[in-house]
């Protein structure tokens, strides 16, 4: 199999992007793989470092507050779509994949028109504008969740669940040590990670928190981004509390993670409900239609997480939380039953599948 994959921005599209190319990989070693991404963005440092060919472009996302700058960014458009038609007609694949931000909307408007085979995948329950777009082009269309499909064309989208929580349900466990964090293989972990880039207003509130868990018989990982981590050498952490700027073993360590406090992106939620781990969600409500407080009250109508809105949010109320859950064993078994009955365990394995049909012919 000859693919392209695109995806950018954040670990949300990359991490299901990738989940693609391993499963791919998986049932097909021999198949040639071309990802395009962005120059600047997470994608341009990530895929290059797995050694997956690597083709970047300039590419910025239409600007909400400010239209007279989008003629620049259609300008870009065009001139991105003569670029990628080179490119893709070159490599000449057999289909080529878009798993969300602004970057897939012109390679798989190329693709389109230079008659290929398409696919986007859709990890939110409210799609983006790229997909929304995108979805009058593609040949098929895989979403996440049941509240999606009703946003594409019938004959068009599958519920396919988002591959990343198949990749993490079958990652291997590991010991502690081999995350190199001195952490105690007997005590319980608590992961607080505020989506793969972090984030400017949760970051200044957990700057607070992190000395209250001074004394507590749990580790704590606390994921800063990148962009943070050097400010946060100036917190004063107690030694049970381990600071990362970012997880590239992130599945390895949500296996071996006892309860996490997260942002509510789709592939976190994929990651939670495959492993059937515990959680604190704190939705981000920068987010286009809010989209992540829906993903989150969708689990906890289930009674399979406990939110805390970020406007709710205090350094005390969060740590009673924690402790309440670690220590309530009723309620922690609860949290991690329902959750579980909600990931899904085969969904690259589904993508893969309708990939090869649609290859193949079969577009029933």
């Amino acid at each position: 199999m000859k693919i392209i994959v695109s995806a950018g921005g954040t670990g949300g599209h990359i991490y299901p992007a990738l989940a693609i190319i391993n499963k791919i990989k998986e049932k097909e070693p021999n198949s040639e793989i071309l990802y395009i991404g962005t120059k600047d963005r997470m994608e341009a440092t990530i895929i290059p470092e797995r050694k997956i060919p690597y083709f970047g472009i300039q590419m910025q996302g239409l600007n909400r507050k400010n239209p007279f700058k989008n003629i620049k960014v259609i300008k870009n458009y065009l001139e991105n779509i003569k670029i990628l038609k080179q490119k893709i007609a070159s490599f000449h694949p057999d289909i080529v994949i878009g798993v969300g931000g602004y970057v897939t909307t012109p390679v798989i408007y190329s693709a389109k028109k230079l008659g290929y085979k398409t696919f986007i995948h859709e990890q939110n329950s409210i799609p983006g504008l790229s997909n929304k777009f995108l979805a009058h082009y593609v040949d098929k269309v895989g979403v996440s969740l049941p509240d999606s499909l009703s946003y594409f064309p019938k004959e068009k989208v599958e519920l396919t669940g988002n591959p990343r929580s198949e990749e993490v349900y079958y990652t291997k466990e590991v010991m502690k040590k081999e995350f190199h964090l001195s952490l105690t293989e007997t005590k319980k972990l608590v992961l607080i990670v505020m989506g793969s880039l972090g984030s400017t207003t949760m970051n200044q509130k957990l700057k607070e928190t992190l000395p209250l868990f001074a004394q507590k018989d749990y580790e704590v990982i606390f994921v800063t981004g990148k962009g943070y981590y050097e400010e946060y050498q100036k917190v004063k952490c107690p030694t049970n509390v381990k600071m990362v700027a970012y997880l590239d073993n992130m599945a390895q360590v949500l296996k071996k993670t006892d309860l996490i406090v997260s942002r509510a992106g789709a592939s976190s939620i994929a990651e939670i409900t495959a492993l059937g781990i515990p959680s604190i969600l704190i939705p981000s409500p920068y987010v286009t239609h809010n989209h992540q407080l829906k993903n989150a009250k969708s689990l906890e109508e289930r009674n399979a997480t406990v939110i805390i809105e970020e406007k709710d949010y205090n350094e005390n109320l969060l740590v009673s939380t924690i402790d309440h859950i670690l220590n309530d064993h009723q309620l922690y078994e609860s949290l991690s039953k329902n959750a579980s009955k909600l990931g899904k365990k085969d969904s690259a394995s589904k993508i893969y599948q309708l990939l090869r049909k649609l290859i193949d012919g079969d577009k029933k």
